[in-house]
């Protein structure tokens, strides 16, 4: 009988970021032979008279090798402290370590993984903390912040039930709004909310689609908008680690000079979305082609130089408009 090889694999959940490990093939009792052997006759064979010579040559390496440890450890430090000086400073110098690989070209080019500042990955980290969190029907802290939404998008409304009807007016899918989520998670109500308060206008035109030549079938705007939080994660590269493409490492750029980036770059998308969606004269079937060009158009102007905002990006006037 032959062994097996015990494996791991990591599965990733969806936005929420949950992760599973399994366990894969383990028949330890198929091996055809122990995983040690017989001590007591392999040391019988092995052992050997050592001389004074060959006790002192073994304390000299073991002497070798511990002043070896500690020169290495000592480099290893210095090198930290460098780069925190050098990449703290946002200068040239700090570039040239997220240079591209060989691999790819375009915006899609794979680069070398970046070296964060402390600021930066305190808020990667900070920000990869919001995407576990999944959406929670039964949690008073989610069932406000849907209320919330709620009041933000009608002011002069009666607020409904969180199961109603009334909440398909918004584009939810069903009378109860939580069934949406899914893989969307929390942030993707807090992006909403987000969306209301900071740009009312824009949030008002998008929800009640007030701009352009509308098809009859129109996408329903709450649910595009969790589709819009999941597309920003996964072109970013957010999940987990550090994200290694031009869109993900450009964005590392934006958190340094804002906490909220996510949140920002979040309205522009969903604004961005709304004019392909008019610009291809599109209907309900043909919102996955729209939210396709709409991240193409949204890597190209990530890739552009002198971009080091949220507020830098062309796309972002139009929610000025």
């Amino acid at each position: 009988m032959t062994s097996r090889t015990i494996r791991r694999r990591l599965h990733h959940g969806d936005v929420g970021g949950k992760k599973h490990e399994h366990l894969i093939g383990a028949d330890l009792d198929d091996l055809n032979e122990p995983l040690l052997g017989n001590n007591d006759d392999n040391k019988a064979k092995e052992l050997q008279v050592q001389t004074y010579e060959d006790i002192m040559y073994d304390e000299k390496r073991k002497e070798n090798l511990h002043w070896a440890f500690l020169f290495s450890n000592i480099l290893s430090e210095w090198a930290q402290w460098l780069a925190r000086v050098l990449l703290g400073s946002g200068s040239f110098i700090a570039r040239i370590w997220t240079l591209p690989s060989t691999t790819g070209s375009g915006p899609t080019k794979k680069f070398l993984p970046p070296l964060l500042t402390p600021l930066q990955e305190a808020r990667l980290r900070s920000l990869q903390k919001r995407l576990e969190v999944p959406f929670d029907g039964s949690c008073l802290e989610h069932q406000d912040a849907l209320r919330q939404l709620w009041r933000s998008a009608y002011p002069n409304r009666e607020l409904p039930g969180l199961k109603s009807e009334v909440w398909k007016e918004m584009g939810w899918q069903g009378s109860d709004p939580s069934t949406d989520f899914r893989g969307g998670g929390f942030i993707s109500l807090e992006n909403l909310i987000f969306f209301a308060k900071k740009y009312p206008e824009a949030f008002q035109n998008l929800l009640n689609k007030n701009e352009g030549d509308r098809s009859e079938w129109e996408y329903p705007f709450a649910v595009a908008g969790i589709n819009i939080s999941f597309m920003l994660v996964q072109l970013l590269e957010l999940q987990s680690g550090k994200p290694t493409s031009m869109s993900g490492i450009r964005f590392l750029e934006f958190l340094s000079n804002d906490e909220l980036a996510f949140d920002e770059l979040y309205c522009v998308a969903f604004k961005l979305m709304d004019a392909h969606w008019l610009a291809k004269r599109a209907s309900y079937m043909e919102f996955n082609e729209v939210m396709k060009s709409t991240r193409m158009q949204l890597e190209r102007e990530l890739s552009l130089e002198d971009v080091t905002s949220v507020k830098d990006l062309p796309a972002y006037n139009m929610l000025k408009r």
